[in-house]
């Protein structure tokens, strides 16, 4: 396809400590299109915040991005140099990210918040224009003048997705928006962030543990696990017949509405990203894991419309092609 806007290939980050080298995110790779509403899912550790931090160039020491390509409208952004990233950062790429408590300074005003944003890329904030962008995600012209501790844990995250899409970016990364939020607040917010991403016809990246709000809210789903893509493809495809046994497992702890049955989990913990085991990193938690399984990494490929990186799905399509 023509309409891409991101193009991530190869991407590896990694994090020095003194037990070792920890391979957060391994060899991962994914295109974004225009208007487009991705999901990156997995449990805690899995890469999903450590990827989003790469396609923001804002991984720090210890951390260092050690291989790939990271594409922004052609533009590459692993080759750019820092000023010229602090040009595209907000105006091309932005981040709502996670915990809007703790990304507000606590002692500037809305105002001076979002007027940072467009002074720094050489726009002058005018009240107008402010207090409208305020109404784009649902607060009141009041707000400008508020503190971070006057406002509720959803008027925080409004704010954050006020300053993310000041400038119109071409592409929207929300790291967890919803964290810490009660479901209901939850879903206003995923509404607010779904209507902006439509008024300025940015593709969005959201990145999160909730399978029910990638559910909701996106139309293509990446899976990730121990900082590797393991399976991605159409969010309907996604839920009704899911490939790899980990998004098996994820879907099927979903509690069910129509049927009662007992809560199931994932047995086993994430592996050491300091020492992941052999072949599969999910091997060891999976219950229907071979030999191959247990000493070869399964690579990412195509099977019935989507990419999936599991050993049991390859030979299954092998013996259905024969």
């Amino acid at each position: 396809m023509t309409d891409a806007v991101l193009q991530v290939e190869d991407l590896h980050v990694e994090f020095r400590t003194h037990a070792g080298i920890a391979k957060a995110v391994n060899g991962v790779s994914f295109t974004l299109h225009q208007g487009e509403r991705l999901g990156l899912v997995g449990e805690s550790g899995s890469g999903k915040t450590t990827t989003a931090l790469a396609l923001m160039r804002m991984i720090r020491p210890p951390g260092r991005i050690a291989a790939g390509r990271i594409l922004l409208d052609g533009v590459d952004l692993l080759a750019a140099t820092e000023p010229e990233v602090r040009k595209l950062r907000a105006a091309r790429i932005a981040l709502v990210p996670q915990g809007a408590m703790s990304s507000l300074n606590p002692v500037l005003r809305v105002r001076d918040q979002i007027g940072d944003v467009m002074v720094a890329h050489g726009a002058t904030p005018r009240e107008p224009e402010l207090t409208a962008l305020l109404a784009r995600v649902g607060l009141q012209p009041g707000v400008i003048n508020a503190f971070p501790h006057e406002l509720s844990g959803g008027m925080k995250q409004r704010v954050c997705i006020a300053m993310a899409i000041a400038l119109r970016p071409a592409v929207l990364i929300a790291d967890e928006p919803t964290s810490a939020l009660d479901v209901v607040v939850q879903k206003q917010v995923l509404r607010t962030l779904g209507e902006v991403q439509r008024d300025i016809g940015a593709a969005v990246i959201l990145v999160g543990h909730d399978m029910g709000l990638m559910a909701q809210f996106t139309t293509r789903i990446g899976v990730m696990y121990a900082g590797r893509l393991i399976e991605l493809g159409e969010v309907r495809d996604i839920f009704r017949h899911p490939l790899h046994p980990y998004t098996r497992l994820l879907t099927a702890s979903l509690p069910s509405l129509t049927e009662r049955r007992a809560f199931r989990g994932i047995p086993g913990i994430a592996p050491s990203l300091l020492d992941p085991p052999p072949g599969c990193p999910f091997h060891p938690r999976c219950p229907l894991a071979s030999a191959v399984c247990m000493n070869q990494v399964p690579p990412l490929r195509t099977v019935s419309g989507r990419d999936v990186a599991c050993h049991l799905v390859t030979l299954e399509k092998d013996a259905g092609a024969a």
